[in-house]
């Protein structure tokens, strides 16, 4: 007999970056326990939101199946003697395989003789009794760089628990998960659905947490937020520059995700699209909007973790949190073009770049010699060659740099064009 199993581990939100890691892992976990265990199954899939881990599992055996033992003992004429008694090596192997009487074990022929051997066919578990441990072994073995406690209890985990459910079939696995007693209530949207929900079985989960205005489902969630966000930008004539690692932060962040379309003004976009897209990305996690000739449209997405009965005080709220930081990324270029990268770069004699090579003007001045003894090499022009190096590295004392670190060398190009 088989049955579906659901567990679900409802936590304080968990860290985004980590989230499909650790949902990853539990699924690899358990799988490697089902094995271990001897249980037959059908498939697994994990479900991953910011409050909850969870894994469904099909067609799991209700009972390990039946073991058959076999242990072989010492030969026959090292068991019993000329009388046919039994030598302390009988006795002592009886008794390690729980029997009083040698007699009672069997003789089996080998390549070294008549041998004694112990055989038992012994039952197999309910997986019951053996989740409870399952279950822990895998959370405990999740890939957690640093776990936390809270309250008065010394368990740790990721993030504080708040609900377990072990539902096997429509019953109820009854078991105490780091410091949580299972059951088989779980919790709805934050906002949407605060109340507990009680779930019926493992194949209505998703559905439930749907009714819930919760989308359980990592990868499902993933593709909403990515379809919405596209035909938010279609409508408004252009395309959404969606980062991979960034939809998958994003999907983590929310569990009812409603992507909703934002501008900013115009002039911004006088600063290099790439500081604009790093603000938008990095500080804001939204995506910027494209033209079809790749040219930025003063407009973002943002994904909201709500449906709003009021949608536009939420697009508002996010254009404030925006407009400063392209102000600053505004200020911080044109502070910037006042200085020319020539003059930067003698502040890079400040700026220590290996205690025995010296300071990063000296690494310019390294790589502009080398410049100049490779280009008649190649057949390049000298000039530009040594020019290049020696101003490679201007604009690490930006101000931009200084505020968008990822941006190195690509401020420099503008820079560059500027001067």
């Amino acid at each position: 007999m088989t049955r579906p199993l659901l567990i679900e581990i409802g936590t304080e939100e968990l860290p985004p970056k980590a989230l499909t890691r650790l949902s990853e892992a539990l699924v690899s976990e358990l799988r490697d326990g089902l094995a271990e265990a001897r249980l037959e199954h059908g498939g697994l899939r994990g479900f991953a939101t910011p409050r909850r881990l969870a894994v469904r599992i099909d067609e799991l055996a209700e009972r390990q199946p039946e073991a058959h033992l076999e242990r072989l003992g010492p030969t026959v004429s090292a068991g019993f003697d000329a009388d046919g008694k039994p030598t302390p090596a009988a006795l002592g192997f009886a008794r390690s395989c729980g029997l009083e009487d040698p007699a009672q074990l069997e003789q089996v022929a080998t390549d070294k003789g008549p041998r004694l051997c112990f055989r038992e066919l012994r039952p197999g578990a309910s997986t019951a009794e053996l989740l409870p441990e399952l279950v822990a072994k895998a959370l405990h073995a999740l890939p957690i760089p640093r776990r936390m406690r809270w309250g008065a209890s010394r368990v740790e985990f990721v993030r504080p628990i708040h609900w377990v459910v072990l539902l096997f079939g429509t019953e109820v696995v009854t078991a105490e998960i780091l410091g949580v007693r299972s059951g088989r209530t779980t919790r709805g949207h934050r906002v949407h659905a605060p109340a507990e929900l009680t779930l019926t079985s493992p194949e209505s989960y998703e559905d439930q947490l749907r009714d819930a205005f919760v989308m359980a489902d990592f990868a499902v969630r993933r593709e909403a937020i990515r379809e919405r966000a596209q035909a938010l930008a279609a409508r408004a004539g252009g395309r959404a520059l969606i980062d991979a690692d960034l939809l998958d932060e994003v999907t983590a962040l929310n569990e009812w995700p409603v992507p909703l379309l934002g501008r900013f003004d115009e002039h911004f976009l006088a600063v290099p699209r790439e500081a604009l897209i790093s603000s938008m990305q990095s500080h804001q996690k939204y995506f910027p909007v494209a033209a079809a000739d790749g040219a930025l449209l003063p407009l973002f997405i943002a994904v909201a973790n709500i449906e709003s009965r009021q949608p536009e005080l939420v697009i508002a709220g996010n254009e404030r949190v925006i407009r400063p930081r392209f102000a600053d990324a505004s200020f911080f270029y044109n502070t910037d073009l006042k200085t020319s990268l020539a003059a930067h770069r003698n502040r890079l004699r400040t700026i220590v770049y290996q205690q025995q090579l010296g300071s990063l003007f000296d690494k310019t001045e390294r790589m502009a010699r080398l410049a100049a003894r490779l280009a008649p090499l190649v057949g390049a022009d000298p000039a530009p060659a040594v020019r290049a190096p020696e101003l490679s590295k201007s604009d690490l004392v930006s101000a931009m740099v200084g505020e968008f670190g990822e941006l190195q060398g690509t401020m420099g190009r503008y820079y560059a064009r500027h001067d």
